[in-house]
């Protein structure tokens, strides 16, 4: 008879942007709660330790290991005390799943400089800082998973010319840091999230732009943390042990249509 083994088993995880930014889940708790579920150790890292508490504390509910650790990933010493809290903890590091991220509105004409500088250290000097500490204690028990957190805007424009290019340049420095530390058995993945409702972006959502975004790919369905949840599991997994230097978007076939077209054949009779 098939006996189910966690998939995670035996491994330690770091997930930065652990808690959520308001009421549900976020792509950073959703992450935990998964990983933790198949019994990995689970370091809880975000800048207010009060939201990656609430994770903690879900996680305890289902009888998950965890524990909190509150950092600002912009900063070098920050990043260098949070992986020597998972060594310190639970003796190794598998897993980082570089999960934060902010957004700035504006075009390279109105956007200020200081906020342009703010987008692109906490989407993109995270992820290097976090790494930097993280690889060579990976390299130590054999190799790993990192998950980097880009977007859809990182393949196409949006809204936001700052975080169109920090979510462009997660997706090249993926590429390149797979390539730097595969031969180490560091693997290094990337998932570029669609229209997802989440805390984060409900603040701005009315009901009717919900049903635009969800009827803006093929699927026409509502993507959640969860989704990207998932996906992070995947990839932190062995089952995912060949797979290296990727972007898998996870958007319902949004990036996989042209609009114009995919509207036009909308209105259409299709069957």
């Amino acid at each position: 008879m098939y006996e189910h083994k966690p998939r995670l088993e035996g491994k330690v995880a770091i997930i930065t942007g652990a808690g959520s930014s308001g009421p549900g889940v976020g792509n950073g708790k959703a992450a935990a709660l998964l990983f933790a579920r198949e019994g990995a150790k689970v370091l809880l890292v975000d800048s207010v330790v009060e939201r990656a508490e609430e994770t903690l504390e879900a996680i305890k509910a289902e009888g998950g290991d965890a524990s909190v650790f509150e950092a600002n990933v912009i900063n070098d010493t920050d990043c260098q005390h949070m992986v020597a809290a998972a060594i310190d903890r639970y003796g190794r590091l598998d897993i980082l799943d570089n999960n934060v991220g902010i957004s700035r509105r504006g075009t390279v004409v109105d956007i200020s400089e200081s906020d342009w500088d703010y987008v692109m250290a906490v989407n993109v000097k995270s992820i290097v800082l976090c790494s930097k500490y993280a690889i060579p204690r990976m390299v130590e028990t054999g190799g790993g998973s990192i998950i980097n957190i880009s977007s859809i805007a990182g393949l196409r424009a949006h809204s936001s010319t700052p975080y169109t290019t920090s979510k462009a340049a997660v997706i090249g420095l993926t590429m390149t840091m797979a390539a730097d530390h595969g031969p180490d058995g560091v693997r290094v993945n990337c998932i570029a999230p669609g229209l997802v409702y989440s805390p984060m972006v409900a603040p701005r959502m009315d009901d009717d732009l919900r049903q635009v975004r969800k009827n803006a790919a093929p699927l026409r369905t509502e993507g959640d943390s969860w989704d990207i949840g998932y996906a992070a599991l995947y990839l932190a997994s062995d089952e995912a042990r060949w797979v290296n230097g990727i972007t898998i978007p996870v958007d319902a076939g949004l990036t996989a249509v042209s609009p114009v077209t995919y509207q036009t054949l909308s209105q259409q009779q299709r069957y």
